[in-house]
This record gives structure tokens, C-alpha cells and sequence, in this order.
């Protein structure tokens, strides 16, 4: 059964949450505050975290980046009360996968919730096929064509993980910290010139996918209909 943690200060909204996703057959635990939902991850198995921006004792953006520094690949999905886009942006600059903004309906808690679980088992299988093209993770080779293709470390990196979640916005910020970490100390203009690389090996592979710039934003990557 897979395991959800929600945190988040407000019992009512922990418990409607709660009551639709144990409803749909996921296991759920909770947590109040960012401290105790921190401790929950590092030891109760949890494979989702539904957080709030606004608690007690670590508050969600820190307990976002927290996360982030144990791992790059637990999907999150942030829900806040507050709707300014500067705060979108800041929660997937973190490191966070997706915002919903209350009120909402349960019932799209519950499709995202899915969505999410559905992307991350794609990136955790470590093989993933765009078209003609596959990634092997385990390897860290792109097998085109029937041909093997090696790419240097990062650029592989940064491909998986764009390829791993298709469609997806990476701002600039998180592709440095999940890809280089968070001692990296170049400036953000390093994930433009992986990608330029990138588009460029991959110039005659068009019709398999490409690498689009959403702009002020990062990038993502679109798998091309066949």
C-alpha cells in the first residue's frame, strides 16, 4: 500500500484530505508542524508528501528544502491558501512537483495525488522510452536507433530527469540542486549550456521529443505524438 504524509496545522483539513485518499486505498500518516513531518519521512517509508506553506516550528518552504537535501526523487505536492504566482514559483524553485491553492476539491487532490505517483514510478523504474530514443538509467547511456549513445554525467542527469517527469516546468535553481547540489557554486547560466548541448545531439531526434524554454521559468521536456 502506498504511504502519504500530509502536514499541515489544520486537523479539519488533514482529516477531509484523509478521508477521500484512504478512501481511494492509500495508507495515510500526518503531521502538524515541519519538524514532525520531517522526522515521519526520514523513518515511516512514505512515498508522497502533501505539505502546507503555513506551519508551526518549520514552516513549509524550509520543510520543502529540507526534503530536497535527503532526496531529489520524493514527490511533493505543495497546497497553500495563498495564490500569488510569486509564491508558485518559489515552491517549484524548492523543489516542489506540483501546487494546488485551497479551496479546492478533494476529488482533484486525489488526480494529482495519482498523477504525481504515476511520474515517479516512471523516473524510479530507470528506463524510460521517448519515442525511438531510451534512457537507461542504470547504465547512464542512450540507446538511439539501436545505437548506444554516452553522454558526459550531467547532461545525461539533467535529460533523465526532464524525461522523467514529461510536460513538467524545472526551474533553473532546482535543475542546479537535484543535478550539480547544493554546493554547487557556478551560476544557473551552466543548466543553459547543458541544454543547448543537449538540443544540439539531439538536432535530428525532433521527432521524438524536444526540450521547449518556458520563459522566466526553466524548462521541460514534450514527448512528440507519433
Amino acid at each position: 500500500m502506498v504511504k502519504l504524509l500530509i502536514a499541515d496545522d489544520d486537523p479539519h483539513i488533514r482529516e477531509l484530505m484523509g478521508l477521500y485518499l484512504r478512501n481511494e486505498g492509500f495508507e495515510i500518516a500526518e503531521a502538524d508542524n515541519g519538524e514532525d513531518a520531517l522526522a515521519l519521512i526520514a523513518g515511516a517509508g512514505v512515498q508522497l508528501v502533501i505539505l502546507d506553506i503555513m506551519m508551526p516550528l518549520m514552516d513549509g518552504w524550509e520543510l520543502c528544502r529540507e526534503i530536497r537535501k535527503r532526496d531529489a526523487d520524493l514527490p511533493l505536492l505543495m497546497v497553500t491558501a495563498k495564490r500569488e504566482a510569486a509564491h508558485r514559483v518559489r515552491g517549484f524553485q524548492l523543489g516542489s512537483d506540483d501546487y494546488l491553492t485551497k479551496p479546492f476539491h478533494p476529488m482533484e487532490l486525489v488526480m494529482r495525488v495519482k498523477a504525481l505517483l504515476k511520474r515517479y514510478r516512471i523516473a524510479s523504474s530507470r528506463l524510460i522510452q521517448l519515442g525511438g530514443i531510451v534512457l537507461d538509467g542504470r547504465s547512464n547511456k542512450v540507446i538511439r536507433d539501436g545505437e548506444e549513445l554516452t553522454l558526459p554525467l550531467k547532461e545525461f542527469e539533467l535529460l533523465f530527469k526532464l524525461a522523467s517527469h514529461p510536460g513538467q516546468i524545472f526551474t533553473r535553481e532546482s535543475l542546479i540542486v537535484q543535478i550539480w547540489g547544493t554546493d554547487y557554486e557556478g551560476d544557473d547560466r551552466t543548466v543553459d549550456v547543458h541544454i543547448k548541448r543537449l538540443r544540439q545531439r539531439f538536432v535530428g531526434s525532433a521527432g521524438h521529443f524536444h526540450i521547449e524554454t518556458a520563459r522566466s521559468l526553466g524548462y521541460r521536456l514534450v514527448v512528440n505524438a507519433r
